[in-house]
């Protein structure tokens, strides 16, 4: 598989090959699943879980060696230095390996799987699941097919859909019509018994009893399966049945002598070396079943019995290995088994019998071989897009998992760190990326929400001076009645630069830029009342005039709720349609998420701006029309400066908030509201607060009445 985009790449290949022993087992020594025991260093990491265990004993005290473990983990060695060696996958690129002992333990291999898999190494249970899905070299089960539970599942063996028909078919082709069925309860077991239940039942085979079995059912659970079978008239039994389950049952039939039975096996067991051997009382003679079609390597029989990776290792699990293969024993070797001949390391393999040397399995070991090549060529279709392999790609993070066990079961197809997580500095394990918005925690908030108090506060001073000082006639002069609600809008402006600190929330981003969208209109309104009232104060002085009639404090108030409204009116449509949304924002950064306000309409975003953008236009020209006015009682030239402001304010601000990454967006947008209105409210209100305060011999209607001719131009 491949992505079209291109990323930093480190795989992560855990491979967990756990095979179960019987209840009397012996596991020599327990691997620490912290420590690798072996590694090689490379551009990409596979990592294997492995079960070492070297030797079984059954009820019969007799010891049968195990190398499953080491014969996997050849197979997946050989089959990495095929690829380092090959210069048409992956080159320039070296796959290096580390090696891990999960000493025989199902729950141990996978418990340590898991924990690699979340980039933990040292937790023993992940707090959360993992983000990967299946895949294999030998799950056999067909529920496996199911592509809406297994979307990224795939096969290199068929499905036991197909073994089980044939089974059934094969029952049927002898004649076969009254049989007995055993199965492993786990869904290889459960699913594979039912598929050859519903296609036996369709060829006219009964089935007299169909029981289950799991290799930690107590004693009581097993003798009930051996009276039944005992009780029982048929003399088939067909079964779906792991080895280690099969083992379980065998030795019980062998207490009670039980033989002449008809088995028919899954491919689990029935071309298992091992099997045979455990069976010593020839319960099993003349079974017959399914197994996997034969393959050949070349080249990887003679790899697996030279040994040498794993004698260049020269750690305590290749002593151990070599001990058991030999019955010998180190000099400095730590085993406390005595009575054995010296080893000198240039023991001959090929020399020895036993079932590391046994090749029957090489079916299963070459599904292993494909599946090792089917994450080589999975990387190099993701790294070599270009038909140049790159180590260094951006923006593509995955995690591969693979699994080998009792199941059969063999999980990989290499996905990409799921949207909230990315790649940590080693690239092998997904983790959570930090979420990241403006709070009042930070610098940067912190100061944004003082500048905002700072503006309340400062706009209630000027409320309360031009309260206390509302008979005079310089407040007078101004309507004081648009000046207090020109304050109250500013107030507002100030505060609702709040609403844009502080993580995301479905009502703050909705209130954010509606509130912003409305104060400013309002506030807008009343300076361009304000700004109308100097124009029609002094039409009104010229003789013959009534200009005033048509503007009084009536007229002044319905035009800053009828412009006020048209914005509401803007904002309830863009509430109403699409609103505003928190949305966390994946692209801009790869180890972090921007938790910002989506704008739902985009549309609407723009009317808002647009809105205030025309009446600030509006408001800039009736002032600069009214800038010739007497300057005692002129408040344009205060009016065209303070929207001279706003406008280059926000005008600046578009280019800022496109380019700005991340919270600082949001920085800029409340910088740009903080800046207007502190332009407004200083522009408009501190001269005349200085007068008030600092001039009070100019505040008296002769002077704000003085000079009755406009300045020429």
């Amino acid at each position: 598989m491949s992505w079209p985009e291109e990323g930093w790449v480190l795989l992560q290949l855990l491979l967990v090959a756990s095979f179960s022993q019987a209840e009397e087992s012996v596991c020599w020594r327990r691997g620490d699943p912290e420590n690798p025991q072996l590694s090689k260093d490379g551009d990409i990491m596979l990592g294997g879980i492995f079960s070492f265990h070297l030797e079984w004993k059954n009820t019969q005290d007799t010891y049968i060696l195990n190398f499953r473990g080491f014969q996997y983990a050849q197979v997946m060695l050989f089959a990495i230095e095929e690829i380092n060696n090959s210069t048409d996958l992956l080159p320039s690129i070296t796959l290096g390996y580390k090696i891990y002992d999960a000493c025989a333990s199902i729950a141990r291999g996978v418990r340590v799987a898991l924990a690699l898999a979340n980039g933990n190494e040292g937790v023993s249970v992940p707090s959360e699941a993992p983000c990967t899905r299946p895949i294999s070299h030998f799950a056999t089960c067909a529920c496996l097919s199911d592509k809406t539970k297994y979307p990224s599942f795939l096969r290199t063996i068929p499905s036991d859909y197909y073994q089980s028909r044939a089974l059934a078919q094969l029952v049927k082709h002898f004649g076969w019509t009254w049989v007995g069925a055993i199965r492993t309860n786990d869904d290889y077991g459960n699913n594979g018994m039912a598929t050859f239940i519903e296609t036996a039942q369709q060829l006219g085979i009964c089935l007299e009893y169909s029981v289950s079995v799991f290799r930690t059912d107590p004693p009581v659970k097993i003798q009930q399966i051996i009276n039944i079978i005992k009780a029982s008239t048929s003399k088939v039994i067909v079964t779906f049945l792991s080895p280690t389950e099969l083992y379980v049952i065998i030795n019980e039939l062998a207490q009670h002598n039980l033989t002449g039975y008809q088995w028919v096996g899954s491919e689990a067991w029935i071309f298992d070396s091992e099997t045979a051997a455990v069976d010593r009382h020839h319960i099993l003679d003349g079974a017959i079943g399914l197994s996997i079609p034969k393959a050949h390597v070349s080249g990887m029989k003679e790899f697996m019995l030279n040994v040498k990776p794993l004698n260049s290792s020269s750690n305590e699990m290749f002593t151990e290995f070599w001990e058991t293969l030999f019955s010998c024993r180190f000099t400095q070797s730590k085993s406390s088994r005595g009575n054995q001949r010296e080893c000198t390391g240039h023991e001959d393999v090929s020399g020895v019998q036993n079932s590391f040397t046994d090749m029957s399995l090489m079916p299963i070991f070459y599904n292993v071989y494909k599946g090792v090549y089917a994450v080589a060529h999975t990387l190099h279709n993701i790294l070599c897009l270009n038909k140049t392999c790159n180590r260094k790609v951006h923006n593509v993070y995955l995690h591969c998992f693979v699994l080998f066990s009792v199941t059969h079961s063999y999980s990989i197809t290499c996905l990409r760190c799921n949207a909230d997580s990315w790649s940590n500095e080693r690239r092998d394990a997904c983790v959570k990326k930090e979420a990241e918005f403006l709070s009042y925690e930070e610098i940067m908030g912190a100061l944004l929400t003082a500048a905002s108090l700072f503006g309340t506060c400062m706009t209630a001073a000027v409320a309360f001076i031009f309260f206390r000082y509302r008979q005079t006639p310089i407040v007078r002069a101004n309507n004081s009645e648009l000046s207090f609600l020109l304050l109250f809008s500013l107030t507002l402006c100030f505060l609702c630069s709040l609403t844009f600190i502080g993580r995301p929330s479905e009502w703050s981003c909705m209130l954010r830029h509606t509130a912003f969208g409305i104060t400013f209109v309002l506030c807008i309104s009343c300076v361009l009342g304000k700004t109308i009232v100097v124009l029609m104060a002094f039409r009104a002085t010229l003789p013959g005039s009534n200009w005033m009639k048509w503007f009084g404090p009536a007229q002044q108030k319905l035009s800053v709720l009828g412009f006020t409204l048209i914005q509401v009116v803007i904002c309830i449509l863009w509430l109403t349609i699409s609103p505003p949304f928190p949305f966390k924002n994946f692209k801009k950064f790869k180890d972090k998420i921007i938790l910002e306000c989506a704008l739902g309409s985009a549309v609407g975003f723009w009317a808002v701006l647009g809105y205030i953008g025309l009446m600030a236009i509006l408001c800039f020209i009736l002032a600069f029309l009214a800038r010739k006015l007497p300057d005692n009682f002129n408040e344009a030239k205060f009016i065209t400066f303070s929207m001279l402001i706003f406008c280059a304010v926000w005008i600046t601000f578009i280019p800022a908030y496109v380019s700005s990454p991340g919270k600082f967006s949001v920085a800029v947008e409340i910088f740009a509201i903080l800046a207007s209105s502190f332009g407004l409210l200083i522009c408009i209100f501190i001269p005349k607060c200085y007068i008030i305060l600092l001039k009070p011999e100019k505040n008296t209607k002769k002077n704000m009445m003085g000079k009755g001719a406009p300045k020429s131009s």
